[in-house]
């Protein structure tokens, strides 16, 4: 059995607040989570807003506020993704494509934040064969952020993060809002990356993008891991999900029994 490129080992993140000049307390907002991706596996990780998807994506790369806390075990290929470690593959083995296409900086040409990282002797050939890859025509380059339409940053967004020695890519929530035609282009896109040997953690909200992808779907509440359910069993009545609430989330939906309340169901 291959072993995981990436493994969770009962992560939690807390957040230390302030009450007044003195008192403090702990808030948490990932709580005892264990999960593994596999090489090559896009993994999805959805569940409502304020779940923990995002701050999951957070702890792994190591871009939490000064006031988290972070308990638990991240191993990356085997070995303990440490501070240090983190500082030499964020970026280079391990890419972050953020949700807001407001990370761009806005005073930068889009062409100059492509080839951020990039060898200068080849900058900007690499440049121009990712933005052939995505569909960007080179005189992009040139333009600023503001000057772009939303689909177009989506794809910059994509250029910035890829690089050809990336083994894990984080996609957080990287189709919010997007018509069908574009969130069928990005999905695409994350499935040429797992064809190229990288594994995808795919955070959203999007049930159905969720299981157009992947093969496992990890699904997340208050903080929790809940379960992880094979992407097949998200059709019909959700019979086969094992969970009760992955299936009042499938059932919830529009296209489903549209049920609010869902099942009783219990995350203890």
């Amino acid at each position: 059995m291959t072993p995981p490129l990436l493994s969770l080992e009962n992560l939690s993140v807390g957040f230390t607040r302030y009450a007044g000049a003195t008192r403090a307390r702990t808030v948490t907002g990932v709580t005892s989570l264990s999960l593994d991706i596999a090489p090559g596996e896009i993994l999805a990780v959805i569940g409502a807003s304020g779940s923990g998807k995002t701050l999951l994506a957070q702890a792994i790369l190591g871009i939490l506020p000064a006031n988290a806390t972070v308990s638990g075990r991240i191993l990356f290929d085997g070995t303990l993704l440490d501070e240090r470690r983190l500082r030499t593959l964020r970026g280079s083995e391990i890419s972050y494509i953020p949700q807001s296409v407001n990370n761009l900086d806005p005073l930068m040409t889009v062409g100059r934040q492509v080839r951020i990282g990039l060898d200068p002797r080849t900058a900007h050939e690499q440049q121009r064969a990712l933005f052939s890859r995505y569909g960007l025509a080179d005189d992009v380059g040139r333009r600023y952020p503001f000057q772009l339409s939303g689909g177009m940053l989506r794809r910059v967004l994509f250029a910035t993060s890829v690089r050809d020695t990336v083994r894990l890519v984080i996609a957080d929530e990287p189709t919010p809002g997007l018509h069908a035609d574009a969130v069928a282009e990005i999905l695409g896109h994350l499935r040429e990356l797992s064809e190229g040997g990288a594994s995808v953690l795919l955070i959203t909200h999007d049930i159905f993008a969720a299981i157009a992808v992947s093969r496992r779907v990890a699904v997340m509440h208050a903080g929790r891991l809940l379960t992880v359910e094979a992407a097949s069993g998200f059709t019909g009545h959700g019979d086969d999900l094992r969970h009760p609430f992955a299936r009042a989330l499938w059932r919830a939906l529009p296209q489903n029994e549209f049920s609010p309340e869902g099942e009783q169901w219990h995350s203890s």
